[in-house]
């Protein structure tokens, strides 16, 4: 089952179909070879990919669009800001990640979406074969539980109908805009509170889902797309489960950073004891 994305009024999908548009307006002024030799030609294309994906220019005219990209993107990981393309750089763009954009300036969603009520729906509309079901429901189940611990939502899962939050597994195109890409570097995504698509997660099925350390933990990429399904963007604190790259962690010792804690309690409030 795939919802129409048409349906409603979704306040990320209009927001990023308005960066597509921007995308466009902007794309005759990129570079079209490389000024830094060390920087192979491949690597120039995946970063003016990387680029306009994740750090689409928003309401800003710049003379050199390229080069006001590569020094946002640095500043957000704490890299050396040169504005130009280095090994760094590029090491830092190969790593795998979340496919929602990084360009908010505070850890919600432009305009602050949220649910209005406490008991949210989900629903697993399909399962990955890495995993057993019980497996897959377990993992879901505890990454929503890392959001319900810390504020008063409850979350509640249904087998049929309709739920606030849609979880699949698909590959490639898949019926919204934003394609995955293979095995590696985008790993899921998921769009902000809202009716349509607003809320649901997709994980990308040519992964490799795992519940320890190998390929990808799916109890740490959910928690994280949660994240977003509740209304959050990305942190650019380290350590932060919100932070946009993947990086394991034994999901036995996981606890969420002061930083989540304080940008969902912001929207929801503290859970009472």
């Amino acid at each position: 089952m795939v919802r129409d994305f048409h349906k409603g009024k979704m306040q990320s999908i209009t927001f990023f179909l308005a960066l597509a548009l921007t995308f466009l307006a902007y794309g005759s002024s990129l570079p079209v070879s490389p000024e830094t030799p060390s920087i192979s030609s491949s690597d120039w294309k995946l970063a003016e990919d990387y680029l306009n994906h994740f750090y689409p220019m928003t309401n800003r005219a710049h003379k050199n669009v390229f080069e006001e990209k590569i020094k946002e993107m640095q500043k957000f990981f704490g890299l050396t800001i040169t504005g130009r393309l280095n090994p760094n750089t590029i090491d830092m763009m190969k790593k795998p990640r979340c496919g929602v954009p990084d360009i908010a300036e505070f850890r919600t969603f432009h305009g602050r979406p949220r649910w209005s009520k406490k008991l949210i729906t989900y629903r697993i509309l399909n399962f990955t074969p890495d995993l057993s079901t019980t497996d897959v429901m377990a993992a879901i189940q505890n990454a929503f539980k890392v959001w319900s611990d810390v504020t008063p939502l409850q979350f509640k899962r249904v087998s049929s109908g309709e739920a606030d939050i849609h979880i699949r597994f698909a590959s490639r195109f898949h019926g919204d805009p934003f394609p995955f890409d293979g095995p590696g570097d985008v790993l899921a995504h998921a769009f902000a509170p809202g009716s349509g698509v607003g809320g649901d997660a997709h994980f990308d099925e040519d992964e490799k889902w795992s519940k320890t350390s190998t390929g990808f933990n799916l109890f740490l990429v959910a928690a994280h797309e949660f994240g977003h399904s509740l209304g959050l963007d990305h942190s650019n604190v380290p350590g932060a489960l919100m932070f946009p790259y993947y990086v394991y962690v034994n999901p036995n010792n996981f606890r969420l950073s002061r930083d989540d804690i304080q940008g969902i309690q912001s929207l929801y409030g503290k859970r009472r004891k």
